[in-house]
């Protein structure tokens, strides 16, 4: 059961930052190509978690998580403080 919920955690993450994308072309915002960088970031980090957890147990990715989760969190806040100047 939590193998799917990771799984489509992922794929929602994936789903929003192709969203953004989409709107990004349109509007040209900027906001929206950092809150799109994000989201693909977070989506990286929830494929990691899953491929941590369940193709290889054995080794502990927690390292690779964190700092997939940190570029991910880094790039929204950098966008919100390039945009608000």
């Amino acid at each position: 059961m939590a193998e799917s919920v990771f799984l489509l955690c992922a794929v929602t993450s994936l789903v929003c930052a192709v969203l953004l994308l989409r709107v990004y072309t349109h509007k040209r915002v900027p906001l929206l190509l950092w809150s799109s960088l994000c989201f693909v970031g977070l989506a990286g980090n929830n494929v990691l978690l899953v491929v941590d957890l369940l193709v290889f147990p054995e080794r502990d990715l927690l390292v690779f998580r964190n700092l997939s989760g940190l570029v991910a969190l880094s790039l929204l806040v950098f966008g919100l403080v390039w945009d608000s100047e």
